[in-house]
């Protein structure tokens, strides 16, 4: 089966695994602070480390201060994460619709969505694509509530040339093997604000807090710690940060070959009938992490089961998130986004990944165009 995403792992790779692996640490120690500035050279923001995006983005709401009664608006056109971080917290999760062409958070259906409870605007960066930061940071400023960039497709992207890890006051990145780099599970957090940062980092490592400025008896012994506030154990380990930091070498090498893959996906499919190739924006410079095409005229189920018999393993990004039963049970319904939940019903991620072949492509695009001539 040709999978819709996979990683890419070289010898330089499994070197740097296999070192670290043979040193004294292996978890806590200096490669993830390693990783760590690694990042911030390409997010433009400094970083911290945590087990996986969805952590990620737990660890990011808890350093806003979400508590029950808060508000978090946020699209449907995302993994469930995006929503469950801010629901587990206690905050109720508002969703607004998205972009026609883009799939991403529309700042008009955000703005609408703003009440006296708003504390976090959650945006998406669907695909690779950026949202629309410079539209929705005017909201928020307005607001005064945080910006929070869901950056798990997109490190490596830039929007109006700054990186993403610029754009929002807190940026979440996922390392799945599927995304852009992988560490095999890993995520991370940025933030240009040191304030919003040392929480995300005190939560990471379940609340303890070991520097003498900030401890309120600093004079018990070196050995002494202290929690101020309850947090999780989301540290991500030296092999892992190793693997991360021999894959960041490798990104630009990626994002060129994503960028080359699109570009024939865009040229052999432009005549193709019943179908809509994913939108350009020239604000943006993305390293594309999905192909989405739109199937039109109702064809989308008959496609996906055919490719999927033929091989090729094609994927729908995403169920809108309130259609989850989870979501259904705390009273959401169907039809609340109308512009995501059309998207969704004609959305199917091609197969795209750094180590695809152009013949693998080619495959792809002829079984495509041999269902939808059909």
């Amino acid at each position: 089966m040709l999978p819709y995403g996979r990683q890419s792992i070289d010898d330089a790779d499994v070197a740097a695994v296999v070192a670290a692996m043979g040193s004294d640490w292996l978890t806590t120690g200096p490669r993830v602070a390693a990783f760590e500035a690694d990042l911030e050279a390409v997010a433009g923001a400094p970083c911290v480390t945590v087990t996986n995006g969805t952590t990620a983005l737990h660890a990011a709401y808890a350093a806003t201060g979400l508590t029950p009664g808060d508000e978090v608006i946020t699209t449907p056109m995302t993994f469930v994460a995006t929503a469950s971080g801010a629901a587990m917290l206690g905050a109720t999760v508002v969703f607004a619709d998205v972009e026609e062409d883009t799939a991403n958070l529309d700042p008009a259906a955000a703005e609408a969505a703003v009440t006296s409870r708003t504390r976090v605007i959650s945006a998406v960066d669907y695909a690779g694509v950026p949202a629309d930061y410079d539209r929705l940071r005017k909201i928020t400023d307005s607001a005064g509530v945080f910006l929070l960039g869901d950056a798990a497709h997109s490190i490596g992207s830039t929007y109006r040339g700054r990186p993403v890890g610029t754009l929002a006051d807190l940026t979440t990145f996922s390392f799945f093997p599927t995304k852009n780099l992988t560490t095999g599970e890993g995520g991370a957090v940025a933030s240009t604000r040191p304030e919003l940062l040392e929480r995300v980092r005190d939560f990471r490592t379940v609340g303890s807090i070991r520097d003498p400025q900030r401890l309120r008896r600093p004079d018990e012994g070196s050995w002494h710690y202290e929690v101020h506030e309850f947090g999780l154990n989301y540290r991500l380990p030296d092999v892992l940060c190793a693997l991360g930091s021999a894959q960041l070498r490798r990104l630009a090498g990626f994002k060129a070959r994503r960028a080359r893959l699109t570009a024939r996906y865009d040229e052999l499919l432009a005549d193709v009938p019943g179908l809509r190739l994913p939108a350009q924006r020239s604000e943006v410079d993305p390293i594309r992490h999905l192909y989405p095409v739109r199937v039109k005229d109702g064809r989308r189920r008959e496609v996906y089961d055919r490719l999927r018999a033929a091989g090729i393993g094609v994927q729908v990004n995403y169920i809108p998130v309130y259609w989850h039963p989870v979501f259904e049970d705390l009273g959401y319904r169907r039809g609340m986004c109308p512009v995501a939940e059309s998207f969704y019903a004609e959305e199917l991620s091609l197969p795209l990944f750094a180590d695809l072949t152009d013949s693998d492509q080619d495959r792809v695009v002829e079984a495509l165009r041999g269902i939808l001539g059909s």
